[in-house]
């Protein structure tokens, strides 16, 4: 059976509200620690770069306001996955602070969202065509571990790509 949380041992027993309130900061200070002549920067062939993972991780966000929107909105909702290799083709179009800036905004509009729910809204099912049944929070935690991989990403990014002083 498909994990319904596939980011679940980067979260561990982290809070994961803990989590999303902290990793903007952190994206920021590895972006200004990279510098804007190294966000371009991929670890390896066929890898993300430190850019492209901002804005990857912008366009999550706004797919995962989406989709807290429609888990409280829709009984018993089905979430539309999406292919991000595909959504990545126009990562070239875009900035890094640009796709900083929405990220930390859908953030921000997401934890106040976040932060006013109920136990029973945390615990209303919704199904994911590719993971299956799964809870609200499920969402939420997901969101959590997928910050902690991509911060994961962009540490190692920034360790192999820092300014020698």
């Amino acid at each position: 059976m498909t994990q319904p949380n596939p980011y679940a041992a980067n979260l561990g027993a982290e809070d994961p509200l803990k989590v999303l309130s902290a990793t903007p900061r952190k994206i920021e200070q590895i972006t200004e620690d990279l510098g804007a002549e190294r966000m371009d920067l991929a670890p390896a062939p066929g890898k993300w770069s430190a850019r492209e993972i901002v804005c990857h991780l912008a366009d999550c966000e706004i797919a995962f306001s989406f989709r807290l929107r429609q888990a409280l909105a829709e009984e018993d909702h089905v979430i539309q996955p999406f292919d991000q290799e595909k959504w990545a083709a126009s990562y070239a179009a875009y900035d890094a602070r640009e796709a900083l800036t929405l990220f930390c905004a859908a953030r921000n509009w997401n934890l106040a969202l976040l932060r006013s729910l109920s136990q029973d809204q945390h615990n209303r099912t919704v199904t994911h065509p590719e993971r299956g049944a799964m809870t609200f929070w499920t969402i939420v935690e997901t969101m959590g571990g997928h910050d902690l991989n991509h911060l994961a990403q962009l540490q190692k990014i920034a360790r192999n790509f820092a300014p020698t002083h």
